[in-house]
Formats: structure tokens, sequence, C-alpha cells
């Protein structure tokens, strides 16, 4: 087993970060540094003296540079067993030279492909001498060391200054294991590419991601059971993941799962009115526009200020002194915004145990993108839901049409019914949910509970009557039967939209057109279970 000196590194990056700090401290070490070209220029700029790898292999670089590592100078050095006689003999009858520790960091794939990059300029952008001295490296642990990132590079200068130039294993363990999945992360990289954008094939034969941790939970749906969370190394956007936490205690696996969901739903009015979402265990429990987010709080508040309490909220505009104010009134758990101003800030700083997670961004509701769902041996993928529908697709099916308002308050709870568990039925009136049932067994009983709500949260209120009367109600799929549509009808709703497509259409029409009201079909369901 090696001691873990270090007298010959190799290094070839194409992130130049901190790269001159760490060839000095090498060499402060008497580590010989072996190199390839950008890496061997940017270090002799720096004053230090480096041997090509050319020089090392007896070969000059070749064919635009796609041949200058892959040779048994370089690999001999990397894998050999520096206490295996056979090792030793062969290394001794070719010339090869032991190699003690590789930098590496691989070509920019992900960015050349972000950038919209052409074909060509992605392919030459595969690397391929990199990841085989990185594997080499990897497998040879036992006496290399491996750096594939440089926020490593200041660790292991610490430990050679401590140890008079050495590594220890548990450092080179704990490197390789790093070092095989920054390979198997890029390996995933070029095959998504392929397979996604070079082939088109949404569900190729063998589908590989990636993601990286930001960090470790303190547990997750229960305390018993462990939990993380990790970033997509290829968001399609940037989340809930990508947040800046302002302030507040360490988010927990429902805060996280809960504020994803709110953020989710309020990115569907990124470009409309000012909107606030409140979420509790994944669902909407309120959700309004108006002509303030202070305003917009207020009247999603009301819908159910009893489920609002510890919840979450997500709103579509840089919060303000005012909203801050009226949000802060009760105990929320995690407010999500793109941004907060000074004032805001102020007013939560004071509820310290609040989080403030600022996005920067909404999501595009409409982005493409695959969803898991790990099952019993395997998963389930499918894209996402980034349906919707255009008014001009919506068909009367009554007697009678929608007026304006009506029309506005369905496609106003057709949107947030898209954000609520099966069987889902929301009432909306005025640009405010009234009402919402969400994941039970049978429709009938999601509109019944969504019209109990709706009631209790005006008998809290004072008003005289529920919002229910006079709003719009959506069921996120066709109604079966005309049970569901007539608990409407007793909530005192005056307009429908559903997808249509059942049987029993007819029936439910007919239901419809005998109490006056007016329905939409879309055409489009939206289960989330």
């Amino acid at each position: 087993m090696s001691d873990g000196k270090i007298t010959r590194a190799l290094l070839s990056v194409s992130d130049k970060t901190g790269l001159p700090e760490l060839g000095a401290a090498l060499a402060r070490h008497g580590v010989e540094l072996v190199s390839t070209g950008g890496t061997a220029k940017a270090l002799r700029e720096a004053g230090l003296a480096v041997r090509d790898v050319s020089d090392l292999t007896g070969f000059p670089e070749m064919m635009d540079g796609r041949v200058k590592t892959l040779h048994p100078m370089v690999h001999g050095g990397l894998l050999a067993v520096r206490d295996d006689p056979a090792h030793q003999q062969a290394m001794a009858e070719h010339g090869i030279a032991t190699i003690d520790l590789v930098v590496v960091n691989l070509y920019p794939f992900r960015e050349t492909v972000a950038k919209g990059a052409s074909r060509d300029e992605v392919i030459e952008n595969i690397d391929i001498g990199g990841p085989s001295m990185v594997r080499s490296a990897a497998k040879n642990h036992a006496f290399v060391a491996i750096v594939t990132d440089p926020a490593d590079y200041a660790a292991i200068v610490a430990e050679m200054d401590a140890s008079g130039g050495a590594t220890a294993l548990d450092t080179r363990r704990r490197l390789a294991a790093k070092a095989f999945a920054a390979t198997a992360a890029y390996d995933a990289a070029i095959s998504g590419w392929f397979s996604g954008f070079d082939q088109g094939e949404a569900f190729p034969a063998r589908r590989v991601m990636a993601s990286t941790l930001v960090s470790t939970l303190r547990y997750g749906e229960n305390p018993h059971q462990l939990a993380a969370l990790y970033a997509a190394d290829s968001a399609a956007a940037r989340g809930i993941a990508q947040a800046e936490q302002v302030q507040g205690k360490e988010l927990s696996y429902n805060n996280y799962n809960d504020a994803n969901a709110a953020l989710e739903l309020v990115a569907e009015f990124r470009d409309g009115p000012p909107t606030v979402v409140i979420v509790k265990h994944a669902n909407p429990c309120g959700v309004a526009t108006a002509d303030t987010l202070a305003d917009a709080y207020r009247a999603a508040l009301a819908c159910d200020s009893v489920s609002a309490f510890g919840g979450i909220i997500a709103a579509n505009r840089t919060l303000d002194g005012a909203t801050a104010e009226a949000m802060a009134a009760i105990f929320t758990e995690v407010v999500v915004a793109p941004d907060a101003d000074a004032e805001a800030r102020a007013v939560f700083a004071r509820k310290k145990n609040l989080r403030l997670l600022l996005t920067g961004e909404l999501p595009d509701p409409q982005r493409m993108g695959l969803l898991t769902t790990i099952i019993a041996g395997g998963s389930l993928v499918q894209q996402r839901d980034f349906g919707r529908i255009a008014r001009e697709d919506l068909k009367v099916v009554t007697r009678r049409a929608p007026t304006l308002d009506e029309l506005e308050d369905c496609v106003f709870a057709w949107t947030v019914a898209k954000h609520v568990k099966s069987n889902a039925i929301v009432y909306a009136k005025g640009g405010a949910t009234a009402g919402i049932g969400a994941g039970q067994m049978n429709r009938l009983e999601s509109a019944r509970i969504a019209a109990w709500k709706a009631k209790d949260a005006a008998d809290k209120a004072g008003w005289a009557e529920s919002r229910t009367v006079g709003s719009a109600v959506a069921s996120d799929a066709f109604f079966p039967f005309a049970d569901g549509l007539l608990a409407a009808v007793e909530a005192g709703a005056t307009a429908v939209i559903q997808p249509g497509g059942s049987i029993r259409d007819d029936e439910v029409i007919a239901a419809a057109d005998e109490a006056g009201l007016a329905m939409l079909f879309t055409g489009m369901r939206h289960f989330r279970h």
C-alpha cells in the first residue's frame, strides 16, 4: 500500500479556477507537473515549470487534441499496482513512471449544449481522454489521488502541508467515489442528449439521470425516514432546489415538497396579475388574484384560514412590506417568491423561524420535462402535465353560454384544479377560490367537501352567504354521474368547467340545463394522484 507521497502530478482541466495556486502548492512540495495544452500554458504563465504530456509519452498531441493522453505511458503510470512485482517489472521494462495525482475536470459538455451550440460543436465537447484518466486514477486509488472538483484543491493542499506532501488513503477513497460519480453524471448528460435531442427518443431503452446533493435533511416525511435534497444536473428551470433561503431554520422534507407545490401553482400565473397561493400538505387551500399582492393574500386566506395556519405561501411578484405584514400575522412555515424588497425582508426578519425562499424567477409552467414515480421494482416515467387550454378551445355544451365573469372564473378554477389532488373540485368567484375539495375517492364527496369548506369560511368571516353562490366550479376529470354536478348546483354554482368524455355526458348536460347552468368542456383532464 502506498504512503500517499505525491512526486508526479498530471493536470488537465477545462475549468482553470484555482489552477495557478494549486500548481504553486504542488511545486512547493517538489512535485513534478505534467500537463496538456491550455492547462500547461496557464501553469507556465503562472511561472511554474511544466513537463508536456507529449514529452512523457513520446508522441505529440494529434488530431486536434483528440489524442494526447490515451497512451500506456499515462495509463500505465496511473494503473500500476506499486507493490506488485510483475507491475514493477513491466514499468521498468517499458520506462513507465508513476503518476501519483491526477487533476482533471472535463470538457464543458452541458454548458455547450445549454448555449445552443451546433451538433458538431457538441460532439467535440465530449471528453474522452479526461474520463479515461479519471477512471484509471480512481480505480487505482490505493496509490493515486484523483481530483475532479476545484473545490477540493484547498483540502488537498492542506493535507499535503500537514503530512509532508502525502495524501491519506481515506482521502483517496473519498475522491475516487466522487470521481466515479462525476464521470457517471457526465456520461448521463451525453446519453441523455443523444437519446433525447439527437435521436428524439422520449423514453430510451436505458434512462440515466444525474443529480447533485444540495443538503441532507433532518428526516423525511416522518422522523424515522432519512432524507436529502438533490438538484438535477440539467434542471429544466430554476426552482425550489435552487432558491436562496434568506432566513429561517432548516427546511424539512415536507417543507420542500409543499413549497414546490406552491411554486408550481403560482407559476401558472407568472404573466398574470398579482397572485398568491397558500398550500397545505401539497394541496392549495387558497388561491387568489387581485390588484395588489396584499389583497390577493387576504382573498386567498379567506378561502380556508384554518388550513392556512402553518402553511406555505407563494407569490408571483416581488414581496412588499404591506404584503409581508399581512402574511406575518399568522404562523406560516415558508414564503416563496421571486424576490422581496427591503421592507418585506425586515418584516419577515421579526419571524425568526419563518423560512423565506427567493427563486429569482418563476419556472415556465409549460416547460418540457419528465416526472418519475418510484414503484416496487422500478419506476413510472411520464411527461410533465404542461397542458393548457386556450379559451377558443373551450366548448359550450349547455343551452346557456357563460357570462364573461363566469368564463373568467371557470378558467381560474380550472387552472387551480390542475394542481389539486384528484378527485379535485374547485369553486371560484371573482378571481379567488371559494372552496377546494381534494383527494377524495369519489367526485361527489369532493364537491360536498369543497362546498362545506366554503360555507365554513363564510361563517368565520361573517359573510351573508357562501362564496360558492354565483361561483364557477371546475372538475379535474369528467363527472361520471350527475350527482357531483347537482352538489355544485346545491352550493350555488352557476357555471361549470370539466373535461367531458363520460358515457353519461348527456345526463350531466341535461342536469346542468335544468338547473340553468352554463357548462364548458375542455377535452383535457388534469389528474394528479
